[in-house]
């Protein structure tokens, strides 16, 4: 038994890609002996594979059985040996993903994907991010950037990385290079509005150093201090006090406003703004404004231009974005007729 012991405690040292090819060698050269030593009882290889497994995992159904010496021989061996090997392999499996699970609620796994989202700053603002971007397309990827010690919202397309934003080996870690869009929170523990615009500069800094092409969002607390973020080309800006305070004033004003501006933003309810591709049929905005209405659509901007009824007889430039509220189904609609 101590020779045993000994063994054992030696195989767990073994490298791990060593220890599963001498499994897989043990079973495979275990169940060509056995068929051959008992051909009789082990008609077929996969016959004497199913009675290896079914010895090395414990399991030992009866149904097939070696008689002769040789093939009791074998049994032994794996009683022995075998045994022991497989329990310290399924042992090294479950400590894998035992230690996987827990590298990545640490954040401490590399995303190597593309085409992904990632937000910088965890809050209560990104947590309502994530579930309207997941609302919106349930198949996307989303990379949460944090210092938390672990991750504060998991799923099979959530992921977290642990670490400052700022630094270059983090945004990496998060493949920010691959990644589709990059959304920046202020951060809500900082009280000062200077400081915490400050942090949110000192990262978009960092990922326009590295990744010049994402497009990159940034949530600004104070507007004067976007002339800074425009120096480092960041793309948009989200100001965060003169939004809200402009919802409330305008509510005050007119009663009832900040629910169309609610139901504008969020897709939980009632008809909703949509990017939708242009069509080579449409040569003018008229075009596109009159073919839309007819399926029920409204085009109401193209890009950040909102005068489209004042510019209904211009061409419609082969770049245009355009924009539309409509509701969901119209918008599926629209989207299988234009491709």
């Amino acid at each position: 038994m101590y020779f045993i012991k000994r063994l054992m405690k030696k195989a767990i040292k073994i490298q791990n890609s060593l220890l599963f090819i001498s499994s897989i060698l043990l079973v495979l050269i275990s169940s060509i002996l056995v068929v051959h030593i008992e051909n009789e009882t082990f008609s077929t290889y996969f016959d004497g594979f199913w009675w290896v497994m079914t010895t090395v995992t414990t399991v030992g159904y009866g149904d097939l059985y070696p008689s002769s010496i040789g093939g009791r021989l074998i049994a032994i061996f794996l009683y022995i040996f075998g045994i022991g090997l497989i329990g310290v392999v399924i042992g090294k499996v479950v400590d894998g993903l035992a230690i996987f699970r827990k590298k990545r609620e640490e954040g401490d796994i590399m995303y190597k994907e593309q085409g992904h989202y990632i937000i910088i700053g965890w809050s209560q603002k990104a947590k309502f991010a994530i579930k309207e971007m997941l609302d919106t397309n349930t198949e996307i990827d989303i990379v949460i950037i944090d210092q938390l010690e672990k991750a504060p919202m998991l799923s099979e397309n959530i992921h977290y990385i642990k670490g400052n934003a700022s630094e270059i080996a983090v945004l990496e870690k998060a493949n920010i290079i691959e990644a589709k869009a990059v959304l920046v929170f202020a951060d809500d523990r900082i009280q000062d509005d200077q400081l915490s615009d400050g942090k949110t500069l000192l990262i978009a800094s960092a990922i326009e150093s590295i990744a010049p092409n994402v497009h990159t969002i940034v949530e600004v607390i104070e507007e004067n201090h976007i002339k800074n973020f425009e120096y480092m080309k960041v793309d948009e800006f989200i100001i965060s006090n003169e939004t809200i305070s402009s919802l409330f004033v305008r509510s005050a004003f007119r009663k009832g406003i900040s629910s169309v501006y609610n139901q504008l933003l969020r897709r939980s309810h009632g008809d909703d703004l949509y990017h939708i591709p242009s069509s080579p049929e449409w040569k003018t905005y008229r075009d596109a404004f009159e073919a839309l209405l007819k399926q029920g659509a409204t085009l109401i901007a193209d890009k950040n231009n909102l005068s489209i009824n004042r510019m209904l007889d211009e061409q419609l430039p082969k770049d245009a974005e355009l924009y539309v509220i409509c509701d969901q189904e119209t918008y599926k609609q629209l989207l299988a007729r234009l491709g």
